[in-house]
């Protein structure tokens, strides 16, 4: 229950100017503790940190500094005790606490907001919340990474049709594929860990927007938050966005990634293509068709890329008007910021587990699948140029043989030699093994190419870039 009761409502929260209350209507409209209560914790300990400064700087006595200290940790236990449930007369959470710290300690507890306004206030404790979320998004990208680099080196040897367009194209090893979306991943985890330095700014002491008369100490309450820099304008530092914005296009960056992959896992899983098996812990029925199993795990991680990106356009919409400083709009920046940091950890668990126990590749079928086409046309092509024919002549040669194959419903393996000398007399044996999926893979063993001792070597780099920190 809260620790609120009817007859301890908070005060109104503005000054003596106001007459009356709002209506309740607009106070509802205006309130944001439903969802800015995740902001709890990080807003006791920033406000312990300001309280610290407010003691050193001589600003509240040493005791008064200590009681406040106590007093908010106090209320961080009874939150998570779940005896600290403010409800919508709190208005937002820093009220909030606020008023129940006043409770606790008396009149000092009034004296937390001396020297801040609730303009850097919620900056700060936005920043302490995201510089946590990002670092707990890297490490599940780690664990993601972890299983792809897992199933890599088991699929070196494993081949699947590579396709552009859709379109079969020429033969890869799987576990190039999967080294692809690995890259992808390590892109996410960098940009996330240059973010972080952009959000790890404190905008405390900026107060409502011109600093204070107060003599504060900006440097220890940064120091206190562990926060790499500080706002070097106050007008800046409780109007900028930017930190969120960047980690809403970072997050974008990463949903992108993991719906390419949902897409894929969804073909492969389809009875067309039959390249891996989903396993019943991470697939569905259908409520009519008993026969089916469905892929609602990449599905759901497909649809919910466009929810993520629908928060960032929301956010650069919110903020290409607003003059400066700060604005009531800001408030709308938390639940968009709030839900992709939560939708993006979903799914990042959700793909980990797909990949590490969900499915399974079907190895038989897809080494099978690379021998049903016309992929390797282009190793005939590099056949006869290696032979002194120049490329643009045997890739014409090529076509006319493909052509020719299709008319009667043969692959370029079915031809006997006679048939090829026919076509051009540099042809000998040994264009079978030249053309056969495994050599055509292993040749392509040119730096970040698909050949087997290029994979080996990028596993190699993948699982020593993976254990950076």
């Amino acid at each position: 229950m809260s620790q609120q009761s009817p007859e301890s409502k908070p005060s109104q929260t503005w000054s003596q100017r106001f007459e009356t209350a709002l209506h309740p209507a607009i106070a509802q409209f205006n309130a944001s503790i439903g969802f800015d209560i995740a902001l709890i914790e990080y807003d006791l300990t920033g406000s312990q940190a300001h309280a610290k400064m407010l003691a050193k700087t001589g600003i509240i006595s040493a005791e008064e500094g200590d009681q406040l200290v106590k007093g908010l940790e106090q209320i961080r236990q009874e939150y998570r005790q779940g005896q600290f449930q403010p409800g919508i007369d709190a208005e937002d959470v820093h009220f909030a606490v606020e008023h129940r710290l006043t409770e606790i300690v008396g009149d000092v507890g009034k004296k937390l907001h001396t020297a801040r306004s609730r303009n850097d206030q919620v900056g700060t404790d936005t920043r302490l919340y995201l510089r946590a979320q990002i670092q707990q998004i890297r490490q599940q990208l780690r664990d993601f990474q972890g299983v792809l680099l897992g199933l890599a080196e088991q699929h070196v040897k494993t081949l699947i049709p590579g396709y552009t367009h859709l379109q079969r194209a020429q033969p890869i090893s799987l576990a190039h594929h999967l080294l692809a979306y690995f890259e992808m991943t390590q892109r996410d985890w960098t940009r996330l860990g240059e973010i972080y330095q952009r959000v790890n700014v404190s905008p405390l002491g900026s107060g409502a927007l011109a600093g204070t008369t107060f003599p504060i100490d900006r440097h220890y309450t940064a120091e206190l938050l562990e926060f790499g820099g500080l706002y070097e304008n106050s007008l800046d530092g409780v109007s900028d966005r930017d930190f969120a914005i960047e980690f809403l296009c970072a997050a974008s960056l990463i949903m992108v990634h993991l719906s390419r992959l949902s897409e894929e896992v969804i073909f492969w899983a389809s009875q067309e293509f039959s390249f891996v098996t989903l396993k019943d812990s991470c697939a569905t029925g259908s409520s009519i068709m008993p026969q089916k199993k469905n892929p609602d795990v990449p599905e759901l991680v497909r649809g919910k890329a466009g929810r993520v990106f629908g928060h960032l356009q929301g956010m650069l919409v919110l903020m290409k008007g607003l003059p400066l400083a700060y604005n009531k709009d800001l408030q709308e920046d938390k639940e968009a910021l709030f839900d992709s940091v939560n939708t993006v950890k979903a799914c990042l668990e959700a793909m980990t587990i797909l990949f590490q126990e969900g499915l399974e590749f079907r190895t038989a079928r897809l080494n099978e699948a690379v021998t049903e086409d016309f992929s390797n046309a282009t190793d005939v092509a590099d056949y006869l140029a290696a032979k002194g024919i120049p490329f643009r002549e045997a890739y014409n040669l090529v076509g006319k043989v493909v052509r020719s194959c299709l008319s009667a419903n043969k692959l370029l393996k079915d031809l006997t030699l006679a048939e090829w000398k026919e076509l051009h007399p540099a042809f000998e044996s040994d264009i079978y093994d030249a053309i056969s999926p495994v050599q055509v893979v292993a040749a392509r063993n040119s730096f970040g190419g698909t050949g087997f001792e290029q994979i080996n070597q990028a596993i190699a780099s993948a699982k020593q870039r993976f254990q950076q920190s």
